[in-house]
């Protein structure tokens, strides 16, 4: 091992971790900390120079502990190095093992110890708990164990210093390995660097990552505090999600949780490792073992909680934009949309409709702007289908001559629901009520606006608060789901208007490197106090807090009907209350290939009803760029639109484009109307088992080395692939294809995969290109101009084969605003089967009446090599079928109740009919007839 002029044992560069994460150090400064320093070489990107020797960190007595549920192992420190005091010398690390498919490990440090420290240092506050802050997030059993034995087991190392591995016993690989040393734990700065056993790592947010796969090369910096700031690279932005997914070299794939609500950074060094760093709290992890990329996603979601089904109309088109300044100008934007044929079932209010922008108001008397006649006009939507969905803010204006009994504020102050000050006054920061009215002269960013009050959701009666003003609101506006936004909690103040004590918990001695900014900034103070504790260990769960306590008010307004949470802010947990945006975006090119990757994160982290701004919501798109956004947005698992208030901006909605955009995004959304029942049943999935709706190609290919890599395509569920155009001015998309069998969507051709599996795909302006994956079937339901009345047409099937010529699915229905009906049994659910050339639906739950009423009209048969003489329904002969162009079995007017046990058998003849006697089903004969008839007349095939 290389030494350097002291005779110091360097560490071998891509191990090293940093001794002096603060900034830039001498190496005379260095030496003093007691820590080593040796040049590093420039062309390996930013290894630290000064960095910690190999024998820093806790050392075991020999023994390990077995204690019920698992192991405990007691350490004490090693050396008196110290980032920045208040270490701690014994620690206790525990390992629960009652389940096999997951681990959890937790670190701390005795009481006693933890009693005698914080007397000794003036900058701590005690509480009444000598424990350290632990996130109130009840972690779920799973819901069935793997059985047998586990899939990992332990191996403990005390040399130099303790670390442990935690190994899969199926291929003794090492998914968590802290024998990189470096393990610290003090009361503001933690730290384990865990060894990774690939680079195919994905996940930790929320920022704008580059790539989906994590790049272990450059040493870069994830920082993770909640804050109300644009998306801009690894910057920390609106949510915190502490978790990561790993494929292993074999295909095997694991998740990590890092339960933890202070500020924090992972380090992505080239060991392979991630170094993880927190300022408080304490360590509680937890390993999901998996083994395949779905499995161990869905353990993760089974833990912290998954979504709700969602209620069927809020995954139909999303319109909002802030400033339409006008009941004529929304209901204008709305109509161009129907005039075109573009479907939408949402429309949003913003601050523009608010009375001097004070949330839970209206500008009933066109004070500023002209929405006296929204309540009607709301009513008039609800009964053409499409619902309306409300921005809403938890910042309240503490100016009470703003508006005479505005009540928020009279009944916040009486049922005393604000965070507070350490004195007790109340917390007090600025945000939108102020200026000069709801115009274009209103505040436009920090340190302007009015002066507002925080509501502390992890108070009871904050809930009841809620439910009061919320329930009051709907009074007014017939509002059918909440926009939870700002709620990092965003302030245009620096921590309150008074300022923040200096104090080491407002300004503590070690900042996440890749936080912007210090921790006050445009937030809430860290020491000010909600009934959780601190801001400073809080601050991360005030977007969670806000969406589950809003969702437990607004359901008591619901009842038994579902309702829509949008919320910002994030943390796991959130997705049991709440869909998911990426923020406030920009209009580039970047940003749109972008919003691929975040939304795929979000499925990750057990958000899968996640979305973007389609088009940016600052800037002016062009037309090409909206276009294919909208395109590629048309099958987001959250579709919106939305932009921002500027003299800047323009109108960007789908209806003010030409003619040739407004077909293609019309084409777009028709198909994914026809496919919501292919949706909406991954999203039943979620529910009860977890897993993700948009995933990666690598969620189905794990063993793919090129699929690993790829996130400018993407998949809904397993079986339909969406490979967008993301780069200006191209025409064409070199779309990447896995192995097995796939087919185009409109079509039904089946694609000619070269050995390197890339295919360049024609893709003109108003196209995207679609792919159905063999081996799968797809429940559809023709389109509509809104789920109102597509829910009221019929069904129908998209059966595409493997090589085996077989395919199966699954089908969940039902009403789409029944809260948790999969729970009481008011739902259908069937599995689909096709082998030996004949298609089966078995029902398994027949609870929901009214899909009696709709047939299975159509099925589209993809993929049979051979000649098909006949076909037989339910054993009678049926002889409405069309053997298309592409070799596509397309049959229609079968009349079969959707709800029924059915059988399809495709009859042959020939001796070698290849899947002969296989069914399809079609998702609407909206898209096959008019692509086959272009085929046919005009040769333009896909």
């Amino acid at each position: 091992m290389k030494r350097n002029f002291y005779g110091q044992e360097c560490v071998t560069e891509n191990n090293r971790i940093d001794c002096f994460p603060f900034g830039s150090v001498t190496e005379a400064s260095c030496l003093a900390k007691g820590c080593i320093y040796c040049s590093a070489s420039s062309a390996k990107g930013t290894p630290p120079s000064c960095h910690l020797p190999l024998n820093y960190g806790y050392v075991n007595d020999g023994s390990v502990l077995e204690i019920p549920g698992g192991y405990r192992v007691n350490l004490r420190r090693a050396m008196n190095i110290s980032y920045v005091g208040g270490d701690a010398e014994k620690i206790s690390i525990f390992f629960y093992t009652e389940y096999n498919e997951r681990l959890r490990i937790k670190v701390k440090e005795s009481a006693t110890e933890f009693v005698v420290r914080c007397v000794t240092m003036s900058f701590h506050q005690i509480t009444d708990n000598t424990d350290r802050y632990e996130v109130p997030l009840d972690i779920n059993q799973p819901i069935e164990t793997v059985p047998g034995n586990r899939l990992y087991r332990l191996e403990y190392s005390n040399d130099p210093v303790f670390s442990f591995k935690v190994i899969r016993v199926s291929s003794g690989v090492a998914v968590f390995d802290t024998s990189l040393g470096g393990f610290t734990f003090a009361d503001q700065f933690i730290q384990i660097v865990n060894k990774v056993p690939s680079t195919f790592g994905y996940g930790i947010g929320e920022n704008e990552q580059s790539t989906y796969k994590h790049d272990f090369s450059k040493w870069q910096v994830f920082g993770l505090y909640t804050r109300d700031n644009v998306p801009d690279g690894n910057t920390n932005i609106y949510g915190v999600h502490p978790t990561y997914t790993m494929v292993e070299n074999d295909g095997n794939t694991h998740t990590v949780l890092y339960l933890n609500s202070n500020a924090q950074e992972f380090v992505l060094t080239p060991a392979p490792s991630y170094i993880y760093r927190t300022i408080g709290g304490l360590l509680d992890i937890y390993i999901f073992m998996g083994p395949t990329p779905e499995e161990a996603t869905a353990q993760y979601h089974q833990a912290v909680g998954p979504q709700p089904i969602p209620a069927y109309w809020s995954l139909g088109f999303n319109l909002c934009r802030w400033s339409y300044n006008s009941v004529a100008n929304m209901r204008a934007t709305i109509d161009r949309l129907a005039a075109a044929g573009i479907p939408q079932d949402v429309q949003f209010g913003d601050l523009d409709i608010m009375y001097d922008w004070l949330t839970f108001t209206y500008d009933e008397n066109n004070t500023y702007n002209d929405y006296a006649e929204l309540p009607a006009f709301i009513r008039e939507l609800k009964s053409k289908g499409i619902h309306f969905v409300q921005s809403v803010n938890s910042q309240i204006s503490s100016e009470d001559r703003r508006l005479a009994d505005y009540e928020p504020l009279k009944l916040g102050n009486e049922m005393d629901v604000w965070v507070k000050r350490p004195d007790g006054s109340i917390s007090t920061g600025t945000l939108w009520p102020g200026g000069d009215g709801n115009g274009w002269s209103k505040p436009a960013g920090p340190g302007q606006g009015g002066p507002v009050y925080f509501a502390d959701f992890s108070r009871p009666s904050t809930v009841d608060w809620w439910y009061t003003i919320c329930n009051s609101y709907r009074e007014k506006l017939e509002w059918d789901g909440l926009w939870l936004d700002m709620n990092e909690p965003a302030s245009w103040s620096d921590g309150d208007v008074n300022g923040c004590e200096d104090t080491l918990i407002n300004r503590p001695p070690y900042k996440p490197l890749g936080i912007k900014n210090n921790i006050s900034d445009l937030t809430i103070c860290p020491d000010h106090i909600q009934d959780y504790g601190r801001l400073y260990d809080t601050h991360n769960l005030y977007g969670w807090s806000e969406a589950r306590g809003s969702f437990q008010a607004i359901q008591r307004i619901f009842g038994t009907n579902r309702t829509f949470q949008l919320a910002r802010s994030t943390y796991p947990g959130s997705g049991q209350w709440a869909a998911h945006w990426l923020g406030d975006n920009f209009s580039t090119w970047d940003n749109f290939a972008a919003s691929l990757i975040g939304i795929m994160g979000f499925n990750l982290f057990g958000i899968p009803q996640s979305g973007v701004d389609i088009c940016g919501f600052y800037g002016r798109p062009s037309e090409e760029l909206c276009t294919r956004w909208l395109q590629a947005g048309a099958f987001y698992p959250y579709s919106r639109n939305h932009n921002v208030r500027s003299v800047s901006s323009q109108d960007q909605d789908p209806g003010i484009w030409s003619d040739a955009s407004k077909k293609s995004t019309r084409d777009a959304l028709m198909i994914r109307y026809t496919i919501l029942p292919y949706m909406y049943n991954l999203f039943y999935i979620h529910r009860v088992k977890g897993g993700t709706v948009m995933r990666g190609l690598w969620h189905e290919f794990p063993t793919d080395s090129t699929a690993l890599r790829v996130d400018q395509q993407f998949l809904i569920g397993p079986a339909f692939m969406v490979s967008p155009v993301v780069t200006e001015g191209a025409t064409s998309v070199n779309a990447y294809f896995p192995a097995g069998r796939w087919y185009a969507y409109r079509t039904g051709e089946e694609v000619q995969v070269p050995p390197i599996g890339y295919v360049n795909l024609d893709a003109p302006f108003d196209f995207i290109n679609l792919h159905v994956r063999g081996g799968y079937v797809l429940p559809t339901q023709e389109p509509a101009l809104n789920t109102m009345l597509s829910r009221q047409n019929p069904f129908g099937l998209i059966v595409a084969l493997d090589d085996a010529f077989s395919a199966k699915g699954q089908m969940y229905y039902d009403d789409g605003i029944t809260y948790e009906a999969q729970a009481t049994g008011g739902y259908f659910l069937s599995s689909i089967t096709y082998s030996a050339g004949t298609l089966v639906q078995t029902v398994v739950q027949n609870g929901y009446s009214d899909i009696g009423r709709l047939n299975l009209e159509t099925v589209r048969v993809l993929g049979i090599n051979g000649t098909i003489d006949s076909i037989l329904v339910n054993g009678e002969p049926h002889t409405d079928f069309a053997i298309l162009p592409s070799n596509e079995v397309l049959v229609q007017n079968l009349r079969i109740p959707v709800n029924s046990r059915y059988n399809i058998t495709f009859v042959s003849t020939a001796s070698d009919s290849n899947g002969a006697n296989a069914l399809i089903g079609y998702g609407g004969i909206y898209g096959t007839l008019l692509f086959s008839l272009l085929w046919k007349f005009t040769g333009i095939k896909v």
